[in-house]
């Protein structure tokens, strides 16, 4: 049988196996269903960590400015509507803006913290001998719980503890009243915060130096350049968007400062701050209504502030080649 016989005798369906099926068009349903699959491929990732902020985050940011404009005491089913009479209650009464000046303290802390993390992390950005040792041993306060660094520096402030005793040993005069004296306390719950959170800022400040090209230091080195003019005119310049970061992070840090000064003095000898001022309005006299509208008021001045900020010192690109 010749090969047409054989074409003939498996009649159209052996003319189809024999036929290769067409590729799809470029613009056919397989390529946009693959289109599709590819755009919503990212947000099946980002529906876990998007359902969490939503539950965490700001639905309970809702609830809070829903609470600001009722009377409710925390405890009662029943809550009735007052309007703006919270709002107005806090305007009213300029006292309870007074408890930012306690904040003054933080932030001047802050900017000393700044300076400190700036100085570690260049410092051990460069060859310098056990620079692993002194990475952790900076970073590892902030490891530490909050409570624990309160009650560790709560024994470390006593009278005749261990701060007076290092004092006497250095020739110092000791004995002072460090959390109970209204001129001391706050400078000493400020200097806790420094020890705390400037291990923070010395990684962050550690990891945009080492991002920096080391053909730079290079080329700096050979055109005579002691340590100072590098940091001056090469990592300075590099990380100025960290630096800035770390600035609008240390004024909002400052006005929401809780931790330290609620476990070490509850707020005493003139060390509240707003935030403890509001969780005593909420849970001490009952007054969830006006808490929540006092939350609402630092929320609003720490967005205001972060805006101010960026406004003055707007984002740049810094290209580094």
């Amino acid at each position: 049988m010749t090969v047409a016989h054989k074409i003939r005798a498996g009649g159209p369906a052996a003319g189809r196996r024999s036929t290769p099926s067409p590729e799809p068009a470029p613009g056919g349903p397989r390529a946009g269903g693959r289109l599709r699959n590819a755009a919503l491929t990212p947000w099946l990732f980002l529906a876990a960590p998007l359902a969490l902020l939503l539950m965490f985050t700001f639905l309970p940011v809702a609830d809070m400015i829903g609470y600001s404009f009722t009377d409710w005491d925390g405890i009662s089913p029943e809550r009735s509507n007052v309007g703006g009479e919270n709002y107005t209650d806090l305007v009213t009464r300029p006292a309870r803006f007074e408890v930012f000046l306690v904040s003054g303290f933080y932030l001047a802390a802050s900017f000393l913290q700044i300076a400190l993390a700036l100085y570690f992390a260049t410092v051990l950005s460069f060859n310098t001998r056990f620079r692993n040792l002194f990475k952790g041993l900076l970073f590892f306060p902030y490891l530490i719980n909050g409570v624990a660094v309160g009650f560790v520096f709560l024994y470390f402030f006593q009278p005749d503890g261990t701060l007076d005793t290092l004092l006497r040993l250095a020739g110092a005069e000791g004995g002072h009243l460090w959390l109970g004296d209204p001129d001391l306390a706050n400078p000493s719950l400020a200097g806790v915060s420094v020890w705390r959170f400037m291990g923070l800022n010395m990684v962050l400040f550690l990891g945009a130096i080492q991002s920096i090209p080391p053909h730079l230091y290079e080329a700096a080195e050979l055109d005579g350049a002691n340590r100072w003019q590098q940091f001056l005119h090469i990592i300075a310049p590099s990380i100025k968007p960290i630096i800035s970061l770390s600035f609008i992070l240390a004024v909002s840090g400052s006005l929401a400062v809780f931790e330290i000064p609620y476990i070490m003095t509850g707020g005493a000898n003139g060390t509240e701050t707003f935030v403890i001022q509001t969780v005593k309005l909420a849970f001490q006299f009952d007054k969830v209504g006006l808490a929540s509208a006092s939350a609402v008021v630092l929320l609003i001045l720490i967005l205001l502030i972060t805006w101010v900020q960026r406004r003055l010192f707007p984002e740049e690109r810094v290209e580094l080649s």
